[in-house]
C-alpha cells in the first residue's frame, strides 16, 4: 500500500469538506477522481501529497514513497532554460554520471588507502546510476518531450518563454519524466490535443506506478482508470472500471441504498401505527410496549445522499430556417501583419444544412476557433459566408467576452432581455443551477464554470434555430457536461461547434469536419468514427507515399544502374560495420554492469577505453554512411 487514508474529515471554516472519508492507493492503481466543482477534489489531492492536514483521522505513506504532483497551475523555474529545466526532473541520475566523471579521473592519479576509498564510491554512484536507467535518460527525456509536442522547441530558451498552456504541458512532461510511485495529476488534459492524449492515455495505461487523477475529460477516464472515486456531500465511494461504469454501478448503488431505506421506514411506520393504535388498550401493553423497544433498538438506516442538484437545461426555437443554412466559399483567414502575417487557412469550403449537428477539429493553432469568428463576422476575412434565410444565431464565445466583469449575473442577462421579468430570469438561471445570492454577484467574481452557464442561459433565452459554440464545455465539470450534451442531443436546430472533448464529441454531433494546415477532411459520423477512418487514412495514405517513392526510385535507378549499384555496396557495407561496432558497443556496455568489472577500476578502464575508441569509430562510420546516403 503506498497511501491510507483512515475516517479523515477537513472542513474550511465553518464548511465541512470531507467528512470520515477512507481511501487506500495501491501499486498499479489507476484512480479517476470525480466530484462537482467545489466539492473538495484538490483538497484531497494535497492531503495525499502531504501538502494539507486533516482535521480528523489518520494518513500514512509507505516509507520513501516518491510521489510527483501536477496542479492546475504548475509552477516552473522562469530563470532555467527549458533543458535545465527538465534534466532538474533527472538530478539524481545527472549527479551520479559528474560523480562518475569525476572519480573516474582521480582513480588515475590515486592509490593505496584513496584508491580503495575512491573505487567505493564510485561503485556505489555507479550503482545509483544503472539502478535510474542513467544510459537512457536523454532517451527518455527525448521521447516524453517529442510526445508532449516540444519536438521543435529550442531547449536552450528560457522557460519564460512559454505560453501558460505549453507550462503546464512542459511540467506534465517533467513529472512523467521524473518516474515517481505515485502520479498525482490535477486537470493534466487540459492543454492537449488529441494526439497527445492518445499518447498520455497510452503512458498512463502502461505505467509501473500508481496514478491518482483529477479530470472532467470522461473519455480520458475511460481509457486510463482502473477505479472511480466519487466524493459527493462530503463522502467518498469507489467504483470499479472507468467513466462508463462507474455511470452504471453507481445508479445501481442508489436504486439498492433507496430501496433498503424505503423498505427500512414502511417496517418503521408499522411499528409506529401499531403503537398509536393500541397504546391506550391495557390488553396489549405487553405487545406494545415489546415494539417500542423495537423501535428504541432499530438501526435506522441513513438516507441515501440527496444527489447533486442537475442542470436542466434545453435550447428551443421559433422558426425554421431555409434548408442550406450556411455557405462558405473561398474562405480565407490570416493572423499577424508584415512579415509575422500567418495565413490560417485559404481556399475553404463548407456547406451546412438545416438540423445538422457538425464539429470543427485539429491541433491547437490551425485555426478553428478562427474559422468560426470569421462566420460570425467577428474577424477579417477574405471569401464568401452566407447565411440562409430565417437563420438565428447563437454564439458561445470560449474566451467569454461579451460578458461585462462589472455588471452582476441578474444584471447581465435583464439587460440582454429587459422585457423579461426578475422571476422569469431568475427562473432560468437556476435551471443552470445560478441561485440564491449568486445572482447578484459581479461576473468577475464567479468562476469560470459560473460564467459560462450564464452565456448558455442567455443563449437559451435567445431560442436561437443555428448554435455556433466554440469549447462550451472548457469551465464545466462532468455534471454539467452531461446536462449539455442531453440538451444539444435533443435540439432540433443546427449545430456548429469545436471542441476538444471527445465524450462530447461522440455524444452530438454527425460530422467531424478535421482542418490541417491546407487541407479539410469530412467524417459523416462521431468522434470514434472518424478516429477508426482517420487511422485508416493514415495508413492508406503512407502506403500510397511508400509506393510513390519506390516508383521514384525505380525510375531513378533506371537512369544510372551502375553508379547505384556502387553507392548501395558502399552503404551496405557501411551498414554492416556500422551494425558490427554497435554490437560491440553493447557487448561492452553490458561488461561495464557485470559486477566482476564494476568493481574492478582497472577492468572497467580498459573497457571504457575500448568504448571510447570504438564509439569514435563509429561515429566516423555514421558521418561516412550520411554522407554517401546524401549522394
Amino acid at each position: 500500500m503506498l497511501v491510507s487514508l483512515n475516517n479523515i474529515s477537513k472542513s474550511f471554516l465553518d464548511k465541512k469538506i470531507l467528512n470520515n472519508v477512507s481511501l487506500s492507493v495501491n501499486d498499479k492503481d489507476r484512480i479517476g477522481l470525480l466530484g462537482i466543482n467545489g466539492v473538495g477534489k484538490t483538497t484531497l489531492l494535497n492531503i495525499i501529497a502531504g501538502f494539507l492536514d486533516c482535521d480528523e483521522g489518520v494518513i500514512s505513506h509507505k516509507p520513501d514513497l516518491r510521489i510527483g504532483y501536477l496542479k492546475q497551475n504548475e509552477a516552473l523555474n522562469g530563470l532555467l532554460t527549458l533543458n535545465e529545466e527538465i534534466k532538474s526532473a533527472l538530478k539524481d541520475v545527472f549527479d551520479a554520471r559528474r560523480k562518475i566523471e569525476e572519480i573516474s579521473k582521480q582513480l588515475a592519479l590515486s592509490s593505496g588507502e584513496e584508491y580503495g576509498r575512491l573505487s567505493a564510491l564510485y561503485e556505489k554512484y555507479t550503482n545509483i546510476y544503472n539502478a535510474a536507467d542513467g544510459y537512457n535518460a536523454e532517451v527518455r527525456i527525448n521521447t516524453v518531450l517529442n510526445s508532449m509536442g516540444f519536438s521543435s522547441f529550442d531547449l536552450e530558451s528560457p522557460v519564460s518563454v512559454l505560453s501558460g498552456g505549453e507550462k503546464t504541458r512542459f511540467a506534465l512532461s517533467k513529472i512523467l519524466i521524473e518516474n515517481p510511485d505515485l502520479l498525482i495529476l490535477d486537470e493534466p488534459t487540459n492543454h492537449l490535443d488529441f494526439s497527445m492524449l492518445s499518447w498520455l492515455e497510452e503512458y498512463l495505461s502502461s505505467y509501473k506506478g500508481a496514478v491518482v487523477v483529477v479530470s472532467h475529460d470522461r473519455y480520458f477516464l475511460n481509457a486510463v482508470a482502473t477505479d472511480i472515486c466519487e466524493i459527493e456531500n462530503g463522502g467518498l465511494v469507489r467504483y470499479k472500471g472507468g467513466y462508463s461504469a462507474f455511470l452504471t454501478q453507481k445508479s445501481e448503488r442508489v436504486k439498492v441504498l433507496t430501496r433498503e431505506y424505503e423498505k427500512q421506514q414502511a417496517q418503521l411506520e408499522q411499528l409506529r401505527d401499531y403503537v398509536r393504535k393500541n397504546i391506550a388498550k391495557s390488553s396489549s401493553i405487553n405487545s406494545v410496549g415489546s415494539r417500542v423497544k423495537a423501535l428504541e433498538k432499530a438501526e435506522i438506516a441513513a438516507k441515501p445522499n440527496p444527489a447533486a442538484k442537475n442542470l436542466n437545461i434545453s435550447f428551443n426555437f421559433d422558426i425554421e430556417p431555409y434548408k442550406t443554412v450556411l455557405e462558405c466559399r473561398g474562405l480565407k483567414v490570416a493572423v499577424g501583419k508584415g512579415e509575422a502575417r500567418k495565413v490560417l487557412f485559404e481556399n475553404f469550403d463548407l456547406t451546412v444544412e438545416r438540423g445538422e449537428k457538425v464539429a470543427f477539429v485539429g491541433k491547437n493553432g490551425v485555426g478553428k476557433s478562427s474559422l468560426l469568428k470569421a462566420v460570425m463576422r467577428k474577424r477579417p476575412f477574405e471569401g464568401v459566408v452566407k447565411w440562409g434565410g430565417n437563420v438565428k444565431i447563437s454564439y458561445f464565445d470560449q474566451e467569454l467576452s461579451s460578458l461585462d466583469l462589472n455588471m452582476t449575473v441578474l444584471e447581465t442577462v435583464h439587460r440582454r432581455f429587459p422585457s423579461k421579468t426578475e422571476y422569469e430570469i431568475r427562473s432560468m438561471l437556476a435551471r443552470f443551477l445560478i441561485e440564491g445570492e449568486d445572482v447578484f454577484k459581479k461576473i468577475k467574481e464567479m468562476s469560470g464554470a459560473n460564467r459560462a452557464k450564464t452565456v448558455l442561459c442567455i443563449i437559451a433565452f435567445e431560442r436561437s434555430n443555428v448554435l455556433v459554440l466554440d469549447e462550451p464545455t472548457n469551465h464545466l465539470d462532468y455534471k454539467a457536461k452531461e446536462a449539455l450534451e442531453k440538451a444539444l442531443r435533443e435540439y432540433e436546430g443546427t449545430v456548429i461547434m469545436v471542441s476538444h472533448d471527445r465524450y462530447m464529441l461522440n455524444c452530438v454531433p454527425g460530422k467531424i469536419i478535421e482542418m490541417m494546415p491546407g487541407r479539410t477532411i469530412i467524417y459523416n459520423g462521431n468522434y470514434d468514427y472518424y478516429r477508426s477512418h482517420c487511422a485508416a487514412a493514415d495508413t492508406q495514405s503512407r502506403e500510397k507515399h511508400e509506393k510513390s517513392a519506390e516508383a521514384a526510385k525505380y525510375e531513378e535507378n533506371k537512369k544510372n544502374k551502375a553508379q547505384d549499384r556502387k553507392l548501395r555496396a558502399k552503404l551496405l557495407n557501411t551498414e554492416r560495420e556500422i551494425e558490427t561496432l554497435q554490437n560491440e558497443l553493447s557487448s561492452l556496455k553490458a561488461r561495464c554492469e557485470e559486477p566482476e568489472n564494476s568493481s574492478d577500476y582497472q577492468k572497467l578502464s580498459e573497457i571504457l577505453e575500448k568504448i571510447k575508441g570504438l564509439e569514435k569509430e563509429l561515429e566516423e562510420l555514421e558521418n561516412t554512411w550520411l554522407k554517401l546516403a546524401s549522394d
